[in-house]
């Protein structure tokens, strides 16, 4: 996936939140919706958004669904924000 479903998946703070969660592992839908007050279909919603936009993926084991970050998606973004730093480049003048 692209930027534009990257930050639009970004922009959601319940999405920015289940990140954070996912930092320390990969988890069940279950476990997730545990964190907040909304519906398991509201989470499954918000898991799916995640998906396509490439930041989270899951795995099958057994009865369970496993969601855990895509890091690469994450190096990718930043060197992204990498070329912003305020450094100058190459043939810049100072």
């Amino acid at each position: 996936m692209g930027f534009p479903e990257t930050f639009k998946a970004l922009s959601d703070p319940v999405r920015r939140e289940i990140l954070v969660m996912l930092k320390r592992g990969k988890m069940p839908a279950g476990e997730i919706g545990q964190h907040f007050d909304m519906t398991g279909a509201t989470i499954s919603y918000h898991l799916s958004q995640l998906k396509k936009a490439g930041l989270i993926f899951e795995t099958k084991y057994k009865n369970y669904v496993y969601y855990e970050i895509n890091v690469s998606v994450f190096e990718e973004i930043m060197l992204w924000f990498s070329q912003f730093n305020g450094g100058k480049q190459d043939g810049e003048k100072e």
